[in-house]
């Protein structure tokens, strides 16, 4: 798939490093990078960023990227997240095409690379109990001191590291540890654990291993044996950079990537880990991965996010090496913008009143043209039907206006959108004095929406055929947090949930939108855009709204 819809407007400095690695042939002319999630929950839009740095930047320099999945912790790993992984990124644009991997594959090339520190010294069995090791490890501001049994044989170490492998000790009971430095400055290089015991079904090794290999040093091995040649990663495995290269440099490996750390993206009024997302899905605090409010790729799908408007607000934001808080509304505005050239617009009325218009025949039915999107001309126009008896929005009615307002008021006149001027002549109320219906005429020589008289009027209201109206369930999502960074000071970021981020409601529509299928985004004029959710069945019909038309949210919440 090419998703380069143009090249970027300046060079970063990621892709500065890559131009200059190409220029010196420092890795024979390649570029080969990973995207390498965890099967352990579904990706977010900071995955997406990612995703776009490292498919993008490969796509630019005529390489590859490969799609790993780095599953070398099975009590929280499973098939169903390997899909939606595949299926996030092949519908953001992506593809690995042959170049598909596990980690898990490498587990007996990995175990031998272990088993080869050990020879070299390199690498002991650990007897500590984790608080132990607490105590050994020293702190960031002291050195650690040496644990028992660092300075046992080689023969030792290799005789304890396969009865690990066999099973033979408990679950913590040992670990296998990297001999670099107690007294390192970076904690990290303070003989790090390079492996552990942990008997856990394993999603696609079954019950075959009970020692599984460390973050750290499965995933420099797993771009080494992939020939990577560019690493990239987020800001907080800066760190772990020195034990990336020492693990390759000890084992002498030939094919050395080079990690490169960007900035991650966090939005406001969000979360961005997924052990949060997480809870807020087994809670039900939310309907599950794809709910329109998460910032999981699959729930902006679902919300009616396109997949061009999430990569232009990754390339929009940039790859830099300072943490930051975007706003979520710059992600919205790529959406509106979008949306705007490729959604047809349709007519609903989301807050119904009943019109008559008394002097339009009860028997008939006139169809009318209606464009389907001024943004597209191509999209060409469709027939809306027009009859006695409408829905328009009841606010836009009143019936004691207020100077300026150019809608609908007793004994005013309104264009209706594609279709003629009316006049309001009559206000009908019930016992309780609640308008329920509004009398009007229409003037026949306005078809269209313009008057041979060369009169004008000021306001232009969308409506319904209340004949033809289809109902709907209209799902009205907000900020699914009411504070910019849940949690930062403290709090329970759950406690911080907008009681108020969903809100369900009625709408009545065109009958055009009778047969929109699952997945197709439109806009209803002057409401906003809106996206068919799959919950749509049996002659229901159900749209989430996708982002309203301007950004009124920001203006009124944050004041």
């Amino acid at each position: 798939m090419n998703t380069a819809e143009k090249p970027p407007d300046s060079v970063d400095f990621i892709r500065a490093i890559v131009a200059a690695d190409l220029e010196n042939n420092k890795y024979g002319g390649r570029v080969e990078t990973r995207f390498p999630p965890e099967p352990n929950g579904y990706l977010h839009i900071g995955h997406a960023k990612a995703i776009c740095i490292d498919f993008r930047i490969a796509q630019e320099n005529g390489g590859v990227c490969h799609l790993r999945m780095d599953d070398t912790n099975p009590t929280k790993e499973n098939m169903e997240y390997v899909e939606a992984i595949k299926k996030d990124i092949n519908w953001l644009g992506f593809d690995w095409g042959e170049h598909f991997y596990y980690a898990s594959d490498y587990f007996e090339q990995m175990y031998g690379y272990a088993e080869a520190l050990i020879r070299r010294g390199k690498a002991y069995v650990c007897d500590l109990t984790p608080e132990e090791w607490l105590e050994y490890r020293g702190t960031l501001t002291g050195p650690g001191k040496n644990p028992p049994g660092r300075d046992r044989s080689v023969e030792e170490n290799l005789d304890l590291f396969r009865r690990m492998r066999s099973g033979e000790f408990e679950d913590g009971a040992k670990v296998l540890r990297a001999r670099i430095d107690m007294a390192s400055p970076n904690i990290h290089m303070r003989d790090p654990a390079l492996y552990r015991i942990r008997r856990f079904h394993h999603y696609r090794l079954g019950d075959g291993w009970c020692i599984y290999p460390m973050y750290d040093f499965a995933h420099c091995l797993e771009d080494s044996i992939e020939n990577i040649t560019h690493s990239f990663c987020s800001l907080e495995f800066e760190i772990h950079r020195p034990l990336y290269d020492w693990v390759l440099d000890a084992l002498e490996l030939e094919n050395h990537p080079q990690q490169i750390e960007f900035a991650r993206l966090n939005l406001n009024y969000t979360v961005m880990s997924k052990r949060r997302l997480l809870e807020l899905v087994r809670e039900k605090l939310v309907s599950g991965w794809d709910d329109p409010r998460m910032p999981t790729i699959s729930g902006m799908r679902r919300r009616g996010y396109t997949a061009r408007a999430i990569r232009e607000f990754c390339e929009i934001i940039g790859v830099t090496k300072f943490n930051s808080l975007t706003d979520v509304a710059l992600l919205e505005h790529c959406v509106r913008a979008d949306l705007n050239k490729i959604a047809p617009r349709y007519l609903a009325v989301m807050n119904p009143i009943k019109v008559v218009i008394e002097n339009f025949p009860a028997d008939r039915v006139e169809l009318l043209d209606a464009v389907n999107n001024p943004e597209d001309p191509a999209a060409g126009c469709r027939k809306v039907p027009f009859s006695r008896e409408l829905y328009l929005d009841r606010d836009d009615f009143m019936e004691d206006p207020p100077k300026k307002f150019f809608r609908l008021s007793p004994g005013g006149e309104v264009r209706l959108r594609y279709g003629y001027f009316i006049t309001c002549q009559t206000v009908i109320k019930d016992e309780n004095g609640a308008i329920v219906e509004l009398r009007c005429t229409y003037d026949p020589e306005t078809r269209g929406g313009s008057a041979p008289d060369g009169r004008k009027v000021k306001g232009t209201i969308h409506w319904v055929s209340r004949q033809h109206a289809v109902k709907a369930e209209i799902r009205l999502y907000d900020r699914l947090f009411l504070v910019e960074n849940p949690g930062a000071d403290g709090t329970d970021f759950r406690n911080q949930l907008n009681p108020d981020s969903l809100a369900v409601t009625e709408a009545y529509l065109e009958p055009e939108l009778a047969k929109a299928a699952a997945g197709t985004c439109v806009q209803f004029e002057r409401q906003g855009y809106f996206c068919v959710d799959p919950d749509s069945r049996d002659g229901k019909l159900v749209f989430n709204r996708t982002v309203t038309l301007r950004d009124s949210w920001a203006k009124e919440n944050r004041k």
